[in-house]
Formats: structure tokens, sequence, C-alpha cells
């Protein structure tokens, strides 16, 4: 039975590209990106946009989505409109509710089976169903093709591919039980996406998320009927995704470039753009795919723009809030303090995984084993709750 938890009190008010959040250092947008599906152009009009509306970079966020900082007052509606313009704004109702993340390459390298038509399947259904707009923007989606890397970071509603021909439907990051075929994977991530919605409202219409419902996945499984089999376990989510050079199934060559910190500022943008020959991935790890790559030899040119394709580069194990001077509540400028400590080669906690934050709040704080790294105004305090 799922534990009861303390109810909301408050509604949900996550920042989307039209409905900003006032932070210290100016509004916040933040522009959804099912499956984290870029084309180049897109990308470009994402870095043009912060350059001239915003701070002069882009935030990648955990759920492979895209924030810009520091907008002007006013600037929501000219950045709507360039967002409808490249296809990033579908429906204006439904636009904070587009949260779905799936694995990184899939159908090109790993995995069992290709999960990308499920995000557009996904993401046309829910933007056609005007029930779907009343999600909150905490709601999240996670389609998996087997291979394990995003099953397990607790996805409200998930797709885990189990063979080539059977997928099993998650909730809240546990195994229902149900089964689909993969043309039928789509309409039943919908239909439980529908069903958490019945039964948020049968309890108050407050919870942001499937595991804040009183049993409910157990309810939603049930109102989903159909035939139930035995439970597989979920895998864990890796702490890190891929990194640098990654051999496609079919020779070619994929390129993760890894984002200090998540914050790609404009030329970046524009080179990353300029370097993919078809679409591009933002990941869970703040890194963005680029595929379909003859060989690996933009890999020099983007490392000598600041990004990391070292496998084993420390940006993997770092993760930070906004800080100072973003955030007026954080004690600290921690996005700084964390830079000087991966290039002095001080991260503590002898650079196991780790998120620096500014203040007791511990904002953006990634799932899994985590040291937090605590502002107190007086230093950091490390790995105490």
């Amino acid at each position: 039975m799922d534990a009861t938890p303390p109810p909301r009190d408050r509604p949900d008010a996550c920042p989307g590209a039209l409905q900003t959040h006032p932070a210290a250092d100016g509004a916040l947008a933040r522009v959804r990106v099912p499956g984290g599906a870029l084309t180049p152009g897109q990308l470009r009009v994402l870095g043009t946009a912060a350059r001239e509306l915003g701070d002069g970079a882009l935030e990648l966020t955990s759920r492979g989505n895209v924030q810009l900082r520091g907008l002007r007052a006013g600037a929501e509606t000219e950045l709507g409109n360039r967002l409808a313009a490249v296809g990033l704004l579908p429906s204006a109702t439904h636009e904070t509710a587009r949260n779905v993340l799936a694995s990184v390459l899939s159908g090109r390298a790993g995995g069992l089976l290709d999960a990308r038509p499920w995000v557009p399947g996904f993401d046309a259904g829910l933007c056609a169903d005007a029930r779907l707009a009343a999600l909150p923007g905490r709601f999240l989606a996670a389609f998996d093709d087997g291979r394990g890397d995003v099953a397990g970071l607790r996805a409200d509603v998930g797709l885990l591919a189990l063979d080539g021909h059977t997928v099993a439907l998650l909730l809240a990051g546990t195994d229902t039980g149900l089964r689909t075929r993969p043309d039928g994977a789509v309409a039943l991530a919908l239909a439980a996406t529908r069903a958490f919605l019945e039964v948020r409202e049968q309890q108050g219409g407050t919870a942001w998320r499937v595991a804040e419902l009183t049993d409910g996945r157990e309810r939603m499984a049930t109102a989903l009927g159909g035939a139930r089999h035995e439970p597989r376990p979920v895998p864990r989510a890796p702490a890190a995704g891929p990194a640098g050079a990654v051999r496609q199934d079919d020779g070619r060559t994929a390129l993760v470039a890894v984002v200090p910190l998540g914050r790609l500022t404009a030329a970046q943008a524009d080179m990353l753009a300029a370097t993919a020959t078809d679409g591009l991935q933002l990941t869970p790890w703040r890194s963005i795919a680029v595929p379909d790559l003859p060989d690996a030899g933009a890999a020099p040119a983007l490392a000598a723009a600041g990004l990391e394709l070292d496998p084993g580069t420390a940006w993997l194990q770092v993760t930070t809030c906004a800080g100072r001077p973003g955030c007026a509540k954080s004690l600290a400028d921690v996005r700084a303090d964390a830079v000087a400590a991966v290039r002095a080669g001080t991260l503590p906690a002898d650079g196991a995984r780790q998120h620096w934050v500014g203040c007791e709040r511990r904002c953006g704080r990634p799932p899994g084993d985590v040291v937090d790294v605590v502002a107190t105004g007086d230093g950091y305090r490390i790995g105490v709750p």
C-alpha cells in the first residue's frame, strides 16, 4: 500500500514558456522538449532567444528540458512566438504538462526496441485532449527502450520494454503488471495519464505526482483494467549517462557532450547545431547527444568550446541549484564555487556524486545517492541532512 503524503497546500506553479517564474535575476522560462528531441534549427532559435531576450545562456534540466534566465519584463510573448514558429510550443494550454523523458540514443545504439515513435505519439495525444491540460507541471512520463536508463527515474507514468514485443506499464517507477505490445504503448500511457487525473480529482485534486496519491498506483491500474502479470523489478537509474563518442548500431558515431552544470552558452548551442547532421537529444544528465555523425572528428572542436566529452569527467558527478545571483534565498554563488572546486580538483566527499545548494531547500536535487553540499553563509556543510 502506498504511503499517504502530506496534502499539498498550494497549487502547482511550475514555470513554462508563457508562465514564467520571477527570479532574482529576472524572469525564468522553462521550455518543454519531449524526449529531449531537438532539430538543429530549434536549438539555434533557443540560443538566439537566450542571447536576445535572456542572459545569453540556456540551462539544461534533469528532465531534458531547457530554461532561459534573466528575461526582461514582457519577453514572454516574443519568446512564445519564436518557439511556436519552430514547433516548440504546439499547445499554449498544455505547455507545462509536456514533460517526457526517453532513452538516450534509442533506435541508434542499444536498447530492445526503438522508443522514439512513442514520444511524438504521446505528446500529440496529450495536446489533443483538453482534459490533460490540467496535469500539474511536475507530472512526468518516461519511455525506456529496455536499456534501463530512464525507467528508474520514478516518472509518474512509464513504459519499459521487456523484449522486442512486450512493454510494461510503470506507475511512480513501479511495474504494475500491465502489458502491451509496442504499437499499443502510447495508448496505454495516455490512458494511465487520464487515470491519474481521475484518481487525483477523487482525492481532492491537489496531488502533483502519482506517489502523492493514496494507493495511487493500485487505483490507477485497477481503473485501466486488463490482465496483470507478475511485476518485474525496475532497473535503478544510473548515476550518470554516456559521454564522448558512442558507436551506433549502424556504424556511425554519436557524440555526447556534457554541459558543465547544465549551462549552455548561445555560442555553444550554435556550434552543436552546426555539428548536427539531423536531430539532437537532450539528456537527463545535462548533456546533449549529437547522433548520426560519420566519425568523432568534431569532438576536439566541441571540447575546445568548453563542452566535456571525457566519460570520466567530474562534471558528470556535480550538479547545483541556481545559487546567487539568480536566487535571492541562496547564501552563496554555488555555481562559481563548484566550478572552482572542479578545476582545482578539490571536490569534497572524495569526488562522489554531489549536489551543491545555496540553502536548505536543496532545489534541483537529483534522485539517487547524492552527497549534499549545502551553503551555510560561512562555508559549506557536507553530507549532513
